[in-house]
């Protein structure tokens, strides 16, 4: 018989393990017996509708900071639905440590830091903010070029920081809705809920009982009402329709554009902590395309004419380049003006608010 190598000690033990039916040993990474740290996030939920989230910025931050027709939307406010349970689960629980039901945690290798949990409500005793908050903490004092530093920053529901005792500036955004407060860390954990007063509004266009594209359709947010005095802020610009848009608690001035013209309509609309507004601006409007054509209504179409649109006291509502130009105007009477080879040609028509029109302005 041929001589071989012996099997090692270490294979003849699992081999006899095996036969006799004994369990395994444990493996390498389970003896070590380093307990995992649970994640930390707020419990699930699909309930509420998202909301849109500042636009995030990865840098220092200072700490902070009518010809048309008008009338007031009704509130037509609906709550958001009320979350399961009371608060979300935002504290990891290390297996061993002697830590207290609700007091933050840290691993070990922070036993020089304090544990700073926070949370946010839209209001005192209300729902829990799930989604969309962007928290950052930065240093209470500034540097040289009077920047405030950043320390640490999350976009959890409810985070849990690590941070030395000392004082800070805590600043918290929902949507466009920012809070600020100073904090004072010392060598006990801490817990903290933010009541936010924000709610969210949803604005979409119509004309008549059609529902107005998106892509023709905008709003600008101020801060206050119409009649409210002062110069108007601006919230946001451009929102898109059927956006969720966060604002704190108060009353806003929207101003609905439809197409890149005149027709524009302004509204009041209210804002309740905790409840999604959805407001509904009706335009009086319709779509207008315009067309030069030879000898009689009909004819063929002249190319390449300059097109300017009058209201009959004079004011120039659009200019356009072109053989078919198209615009969203306003209800009302215009005069259409169209300049081609050193001649002029107009032609007066009316706009009834949901009636598309084809005018043509015939060249004789």
């Amino acid at each position: 018989m041929t001589a071989g190598r012996s099997p090692s000690p270490l294979l003849i033990a699992l081999v006899m393990a095996a036969g006799l039916g004994l369990p395994a040993a444990p493996s390498l990474a389970q003896s070590l017996d380093r307990p995992t740290l649970p994640r930390i996030g707020p419990a699930p939920s699909t309930e509420l509708p998202s909301v849109a989230p500042e636009p995030q910025r990865r840098r220092r931050h200072m700490p902070g900071g009518a010809a048309t027709p008008f009338f007031t939307l009704p509130d037509g406010a609906t709550p958001f639905t009320p979350q399961m349970g009371t608060s979300p689960l935002i504290i990891p629980q290390i297996p061993g440590a002697p830590v207290a039901p609700g007091t933050p945690a840290l691993p070990p290798q922070f036993a020089d830091r304090t544990a700073v949990a926070f949370d946010a409500r839209f209001r005192q005793g209300g729902q829990y903010v799930r989604e969309g908050l962007h928290w950052r903490i930065f240093a209470d004092q500034p540097e040289a070029n009077g920047a405030f530093a950043l320390v640490a920053e999350s976009r959890d529901a409810a985070p849990v920081f690590a941070l030395r005792p000392g004082a800070y500036i805590l600043h918290v955004a929902f949507g466009t809705f920012a809070q600020t407060r100073r904090l004072r860390i010392t060598g006990e954990p801490l817990r903290d809920s933010i009541v936010l007063n924000a709610g969210a509004v949803r604005l979409v266009g119509r004309v008549g009982e059609a529902q107005i594209r998106n892509a023709r359709l905008s709003f600008d947010i101020y801060a206050g009402g119409l009649f409210d005095g002062g110069e108007p802020r601006l919230v946001m610009r451009q929102v898109p329709a059927g956006d969720l848009v966060a604002l704190a608690e108060g009353t806003y001035h929207v101003v609905s554009t439809y197409g890149d013209a005149n027709a524009t309509i302004r509204a009041d609309i209210r804002i309740r902590a905790g409840q999604v507004t959805d407001a509904t601006i009706q335009h009086r409007a319709a779509n207008v395309n315009l067309k030069l054509v030879q000898q009689r209504e009909g004819g063929d179409p002249i190319g390449n004419a300059a097109w300017t649109v009058l209201t009959p006291g004079g004011d120039v509502i659009k200019e356009s380049i072109g053989a078919y130009p198209s615009m969203v105007l306003q209800e009302g009477e215009y005069l259409a003006i169209a300049r081609h080879e050193g001649r002029v040609f107009n032609r007066r028509f009316n706009v009834e608010a949901g009636k598309d029109l084809n005018i043509e302005v015939v060249a004789r």
